[in-house]
């Protein structure tokens, strides 16, 4: 990390040095940092030994924020398309422009005429997160597609249908578990995926020195294989064959303890025979792993206090990802590992948790398949559609064609398969808008593209990690450095677009429309306190005024007065360090937010799945199967660009176990073409026994080399773009997640080799 150094003596005439205290938002991990700066100048970054949720830990993407911050790329004003140059323009211009161009189509074509896609980064800034929302609700279109369905749709999906909330997802309660498994997840690398905790290293570590076992499941010898107590290997896209066969036997052999969940659970009856076909005798070959070793494991899980299945992206990235999602849950509650210490616990998050608002323990449930995708007649999960069917709606015509697109903090040609078709259907668009910092290989189609604040000049509050956090805490974040300029903040910018949509005008006032629509929402939901409530917040706006809404009214909250003890914003920004909440606590029943007031433990949805389960086991695997990697100095697309995290060796390599490099007649550093129907791609060859035979692993993100993109620094190595190989045809047909793991390939040798990234002749 960066060293510690001296900030100096300040003169009369220099900024004072100053220390702000910030969450990073650049992954799940949500670290706290300590940031030097003085004037504009960012003098060190360093991981917050105070914070009361990451303790001092810290990864190369936080002290990367201050590349990000001076980037000569990133965008600082509005950038409009003229004869197909990008040049800068004025806010008033752009909105005027929007307002003039975007209305009329809607009113030509209808809503479904303009779609969003919005990526991930916009989960980590709170003004795009909650006020996306509005705008997507102002538009009303039927074509919104996101993220989450190239990464964690399924789980989303099983969680809504086991416990009623699509965000009720059980973690490990890793400062107590005595067994965790990790099936198709790297937190060594990511510090949790659908599961927030920093420092996975140093809490894996204190696991195993109080006599707990690590055990992990993946085609590849991760990082976290590496401090394991054991790893075996497994055939990519198998996880379900696993899954069942470990829920088998926890029937076969008895092993079923429910503990206190008996009274709280519906459907045993139906899983248990749902599983009875998938004995652990007929899934081994299809998951190359021994019948004898899954019996084991599941005794493990069954028979262990404290123990944790934890599985993630490579067990959404499939075809059958809703239902290994589902299983992992399920066998977690069958060996009584959910909802008690050092099993699988549910977080109880201070603010903007769906689990913690309304009538404890029953709620409406989940609700899919509302509307459907106008081509492929794919169902809606979570209010969006699976953006593997952006570019087919737009390219098809007829009513309801998309003509419009508005991307906010997205790459979906970089992110999501078959790149080059959507790339192709991005330029049939009437009118393309983005919310980026970038010109990146998405937005380069954009013809206006509105910038938003580099995170050291935005306030944070995380709305979504302390739903999936390893405990419970709280923290505010201030802006590091002011604002210098006229530019609005990124909620502003999206309300101005709702307003648009809406028929109003482009230069409304925005904050004034901002309070009236939070007194709607308060005395829609308040009734005969809803003045006083908002007399109490109306000093405030934006997303701090839902902050403290929600955290006056949350589980932990001071009730607007009533519980002098209790959160309000205030409280938590004076604690600059953050508030400890505690450990995760037993929450059934009250979490649950099912119809039933129970946990679901047989959704139609999932049994109804399991025939094309039984269909697949026979299949022949492939020769050779590609899969994903993800490193530490990596963050899918978009930090490719920043020079510390791009230092040091080359990372877009494939790998290859020296027996599928002898079969091709690959050398290590040599170059080779990975191809199938789907496309093919150039990779710098890298030998490693960390492989499964069979399987080769290339990083996703990667292919900077688009014309037209702006990211001076990722362009120079570009790399190689993993989604080239994939289709966008194919998907998990549950949660419509694409499938980006196990897709079979070919490869071929090149006569070059590779010095530095790219290829030169031999």
């Amino acid at each position: 990390m960066t060293p510690n150094a001296e900030l100096g003596t300040q003169s009369a005439t220099t900024p004072e040095a100053q220390v702000s205290y910030r969450t990073c938002p650049l992954c799940e991990a949500c670290c706290g940092l300590e940031i030097h700066h003085q004037g504009q100048e960012i003098k060190i970054i360093r991981g917050n030994a105070e914070d009361v949720f990451s303790q001092g830990y810290i990864c190369p993407k936080g002290v990367s924020l201050k590349d990000l911050h001076k980037d000569p790329d990133r965008l600082r004003q509005p950038m409009a398309k003229r004869d197909g140059q990008f040049v800068p323009i004025s806010w008033d211009e752009a909105f005027a422009e929007i307002g003039a161009r975007l209305p009329s189509l809607i009113a030509a074509n209808g809503a479904d005429s303009v779609a969003c896609v919005v990526g991930n980064p916009a989960a980590h800034k709170i003004g795009l997160l909650l006020y996306f929302a509005k705008m997507a609700k102002s538009l009303g279109s039927r074509n919104i597609f996101s993220a989450s369905t190239l990464d964690q749709m399924p789980k989303q999906l099983s969680s809504g249908l086991l416990f009623g909330s699509w965000f009720s997802i059980p973690v490990p309660d890793i400062e107590r578990s005595q067994l965790l498994v990790i099936l198709g997840g790297n937190p060594m690398v990511s510090n949790g995926s659908l599961w927030t905790v920093p420092d996975f290293r140093g809490r894996a570590k204190a696991l195993r020195a109080r006599g707990g076992r690590i055990v992990v499941i993946d085609p590849r010898r991760t990082e976290t294989a590496d401090i394991a107590d054991e790893h075996l290997f497994i055939r990519p896209g198998s996880d379900v064959f696993l899954l069942l066969a470990l829920a088998h036997t926890l029937f076969d052999e008895k092993l079923v303890r429910l503990g206190h969940l008996a009274e709280h659970i519906d459907g045993l009856e139906q899983v248990q025979a749902a599983v009875l076909p998938f004995t652990p005798e007929k899934m081994a070959a299809r998951c190359n792993i021994d019948a004898a070793a899954m019996r084991e494991l599941a005794r493990a899980l069954a028979r262990t206090e404290g123990a944790a299945l934890y599985g993630r992206i490579g067990t959404c990235t499939q075809e059958f990802g809703t239902l290994a999602s589902w299983l992992i849950d399920v066998i977690n509650i069958l060996c009584g590992n959910l909802d008690v210490p050092g099993g699988a616990m549910f977080p109880k998050a201070a603010a903007f948790a769906a689990n913690t608002e309304g009538k404890a323990g029953s709620g409406r449930g989940i609700i899919t398949a509302r509307r459907h995708s106008r081509v492929s007649h794919a169902p809606e999960v979570l209010g969006e559609l699976p953006i593997v069917c952006l570019a087919e709606e737009i390219e098809t015509p007829g009513a309801g064609q998309v003509k419009a697109l508005i991307s906010v903090a997205s790459n979906p040609v970089l992110s999501s398969p078959n790149g080059p078709r959507l790339a192709q259907a991005l330029e049939k668009l009437d009118f393309m808008l983005s919310i980026d910092i970038y010109i990146n290989e998405t937005t380069r189609h954009a013809d206006l593209i509105l910038p938003g604040l580099s995170p050291l000049e935005d306030m944070h509050f995380d709305v979504a990690f302390p739903q999936f956090s390893y405990r419970n805490y709280v923290r505010y974040s201030a802006p590091v450095l002011p604002l210098n300029d006229d530019r609005p903040e990124e909620w502003e910018i999206l309300l101005r677009l709702a307003a648009i949509i809406e028929g109003k005008p482009h230069d409304l006032d925005v904050r004034a429309w901002d309070s009236e629509l939070v007194t709607q929402q308060v005395q829609k939901i308040a009734g005969p306190y809803a003045e006083a409530i908002l007399d109490l917040t109306r000093e405030l706006s934006g997303p701090e005024r839902q902050i403290e809404l929600s955290l006056r009214s949350g589980p932990y909250g001071d009730g607007f007065g009533r519980n002098k003890d209790g959160l309000s914003l205030a409280k938590v920004k004076a604690a600059k360090h953050g508030i400890d909440l505690g450990p995760l606590q037993a929450r059934m029943p009250e979490m649950l937010r099912t119809p039933s007031g129970k946990i679901e433990l047989a959704p139609a949805m999932c049994l109804q799945d399991l025939p094309r389960v039984m269909t697949k086991l026979d299949e022949a695997a492939p020769a050779l199967q590609v899969i994903g990697r993800r490193h530490v100095r990596s963050g899918n697309s978009w930090m490719h660009n920043l020079p510390v995290l791009a230092k040091g060796a080359f990372r877009c390599t494939a790998l290859f176990h020296p027996q599928d490099a002898e079969k091709a007649g690959l050398t290590h550093g040599g170059a080779a073409i990975l191809r199938n129907e789907h496309g093919e791609i150039s990779v710098q060859v890298e030998i490693s026994t960390e492989m499964m035979p069979g399987v080769i692993s290339l990083p996703h993100g990667w292919g900077h080399d688009l014309p037209g993109s702006q990211l001076s620094l990722a362009s120079q190595r570009p790399g190689a773009n993993l989604n080239a190989l994939l289709s966008d045809r194919l998907r998990d047909p549950l949660s419509g997640n694409a499938v980006l793991s196990g897709v079979a390939v070919e490869v071929v040798a090149l006569a070059t080799v590779f010095r530095g990234p790219r290829p030169v002749a031999a």
